[in-house]
């Protein structure tokens, strides 16, 4: 006799066998679904950000690797040339040593700074080709244009601090000291002056192409120019004095050009708003 009648209970010794079939029956029992024709997602933009990082990071080593190899390229070149180059540079001055590591040092920081002069052009080129591809069609243009002029710019100031800041100053420093003391001139001090008297030069001369863009891009006016000449003019002074030797001859003589140079950036601003003032009324 069932000892569980009609209760339809389940024996303890059924009840596995009767769990392990249960989920058969229910996965038979499921229907099927039926499949998705939804679209699928799109790719993530950080993922395309990512990707395009890369490929700037790539296109930045391989301009850096070119640049480092024509640095390099001249390096050798300058000093494997020093007796050439080497008496425009002192001048007829008698400098003296004064350690055996001051000969390479001196060596080495003329070289660099003439192979550094020399290859930048190919730098120039280079961080062109780099920057290109992430401007506007106006900077593109602008910057394609006045790179030669640029280059020239800073040509020409290297060239009136060789010929005029350096000597000037250098005869004023020396005879000052000459009233007083037994001069003697160290190779390490007198390159150090030199570069110091033409290479900010070079840099400042670059004024009226920096202000021709700032115009171009809309954020300086020949108007906003005139209305802070006093303060500019200031700021030169200042800078001026930073760059050069301490003395007010070279403060001076650096002042003057930097003067005339901001003057003609007004100018050539100006000239170049009233062209495009021109252009716009004929087209209306």
């Amino acid at each position: 006799m069932d000892p569980y009648g009609d209760r339809k209970l389940i024996s303890p010794l059924r009840k596995k066998t009767v769990q392990l079939e249960e989920p058969a029956e229910k996965v038979s029992a499921k229907m099927p679904e039926p499949p998705s024709n939804e679209p699928e997602p799109p790719v993530e933009e950080s993922e395309v950000q990512v990707e395009t990082l890369v490929d700037h990071l790539g296109e930045l080593r391989k301009q850096l690797i070119k640049s480092a190899i024509v640095f390099l390229f001249f390096l050798v070149v300058v000093f494997s040339t020093l007796n050439f180059w080497f008496p425009f540079i002192v001048k007829g001055n008698n400098l003296v040593i004064l350690g055996p590591l001051e000969v390479i040092k001196f060596y080495t920081s003329i070289s660099a700074t003439l192979a550094l002069g020399l290859s930048l052009p190919f730098l120039i080129h280079f961080i062109w080709k780099f920057v290109k591809p992430g401007l506007e069609e106006k900077e593109a243009r602008f910057l394609g244009l006045y790179s030669p002029v640029m280059f020239l710019l800073f040509i020409l100031g290297i060239a009136f601090g060789y010929f005029i800041v350096n000597p000037l100053s250098f005869q004023f420093l020396i005879g000052m000291g000459m009233a007083n003391f037994d001069v003697m001139i160290s190779a390490n001090e007198y390159i150090h002056f030199l570069i110091m008297t033409t290479i900010p030069l070079g840099l400042l001369f670059e004024m009226p192409i920096i202000a021709l863009f700032l115009s171009s891009i809309g954020v300086l006016t020949s108007l906003s120019m005139k209305k802070v000449r006093k303060w500019s003019y200031l700021v030169l002074a200042v800078v001026s004095a930073l760059i050069t030797p301490p003395d007010f001859l070279s403060q001076l003589l650096v002042l003057i050009p930097m003067a005339g140079l901001y003057e003609t950036s007004i100018f050539i601003i100006k000239k170049t708003e009233q062209r495009k003032e021109t252009i716009e009324n004929t087209v209306l």
